[in-house]
């Protein structure tokens, strides 16, 4: 009989109390960005909240795996530098939603997966480890002074103890702890009454001109990342975690697709499958898509109830704990790697990759590209960096 035959297959669903701890793995990276993009954009907060909500709970049940999405990184860092309004950005989701689509249904997405070498894969999975590393290090974890650098230690300190036990699951504690300080020394109750009442996402249909500029001022720079990241290390992410799980590009592709031919008609902003995002699921013990249901039914609950009041609540919950997450999501991201130090020039082109999407403007365009050039000159001996 085969091994295989004889291992358990895992649930595609399961709720317990690992399955709550990794939903709480890529809140570091989504909450602060979904507060940025609200209050630059002047977006309706139930929409984009509602709508995130129910974008993890599409993935979680359609993939049977911690598989979130999280909002486009580029896409949202132009929003928020520049205060593109939100007329823009549904038509910009719209035409990168119909863009992937193309990719997808055409197959050029698989030409693409076929010439992008691994070691390239790793290394924009590395840069984004760098990435999220210096945001949790030298934005979040000094976010409250002195007592937020004790928070963030005593943070640290349980989850390197805790870390993949499977009784009192790392993430579960770490938030409790934050939970308690937030309640103790942030909690306004006059606010967060006023913050409570149902309201529902608003229809909106984005005029051509709006999908034109949109797709010129924001999905054109957001197609790279998401070409690597979103897409192919997302791939290889569930290659590493779930090999018995034959998921393709073009699968992955066609419902970030999905996703974003929905979300421009009822408010929500743009959003994508992530390595670093399953990464940080899985790293604090998702194993489902039970993790990413309760993550987007957190999303849900603020939006339909919170929604008015949702910049004020999150202020209660403390960013040093945030960046402890984000750190560990980082670290994980990071030790991937180790399938390719023991060549050494792949891991050299790794590492200039993480280098180029991680300090570069258009980092992982430059990165995608150049990182490729370089690995296909190296194996025609036209570079000689070693073996």
């Amino acid at each position: 009989m085969p091994l295989t035959a004889t291992r358990p297959a895992r649930p595609r669903i399961r709720f317990d109390r690992n399955e709550l701890a990794g939903a709480f793995g890529d809140l570091g990276t989504d909450l602060p960005l979904l507060i940025g993009i609200i209050a630059a954009s002047g977006m309706d907060s139930a929409g984009v909240l509602i709508m995130f909500g129910l974008m993890q709970v599409f993935s979680g049940l359609w993939y049977g795996m911690p598989m979130p999405v999280q909002p486009l990184k580029a896409f949202a860092a132009l929003v928020i530098a520049q205060k593109i309004p939100g007329r823009l950005i549904f038509g910009g989701g719209l035409a990168i939603g119909i863009s992937m689509l193309l990719l997808s249904v055409t197959g050029l997405i698989d030409a693409l997966a076929r010439l992008v070498p691994k070691p390239v894969v790793r290394g924009i999975q590395f840069g984004l480890a760098l990435q999220l590393a210096t945001l949790a290090l030298k934005e979040y974890v000094p976010a409250d002074g002195l007592p937020g650098y004790a928070l963030a230690a005593a943070g640290f300190l349980v989850t390197v103890v805790l870390l993949g036990n499977r009784r009192w699951p790392a993430a579960l504690v770490v938030l409790a702890l934050g939970v308690a300080y937030g309640l103790v020394f942030k909690l306004d109750l006059a606010t967060a009454q006023r913050a409570i009442g149902l309201h529902l996402p608003a229809w909106h249909v984005p005029a051509t001109a709006d999908i034109l500029t949109g797709a010129v001022l924001l999905a054109l720079p957001q197609i790279p990342l998401s070409l690597g990241n979103s897409v192919l290390a997302t791939r290889q992410v569930v290659q590493d975690y779930f090999p018995e799980r034959s998921l393709t590009v073009r699968q992955i592709s066609f419902t970030y697709a999905l996703m974003n031919l929905v979300n421009p008609f009822l408010g929500g902003f743009p959003v994508c499958h992530g390595s670093g995002g399953m990464v940080g699921h899985y790293t604090f013990g998702g194993r489902t898509g039970g993790s990413v249901l309760i993550y987007g039914g957190l999303f849900l609950v603020l939006g339909l109830f919170f929604s008015q009041g949702f910049q004020q609540i999150v202020q209660i919950f403390p960013l040093p704990v945030l960046g402890v997450l984000l750190l560990f999501e980082a670290l994980t991201l990071a030790t991937l790697l180790r399938d390719i130090t023991a060549h050494r020039a792949d891991l050299l082109v790794a590492l200039l990759v993480g280098l180029l999407c991680a300090g570069l403007p258009y980092g992982y365009l430059v990165g995608l590209v150049f990182g490729t050039a370089v690995y296909y000159a190296m194996q025609r001996g036209w570079v000689g960096l070693g073996k």
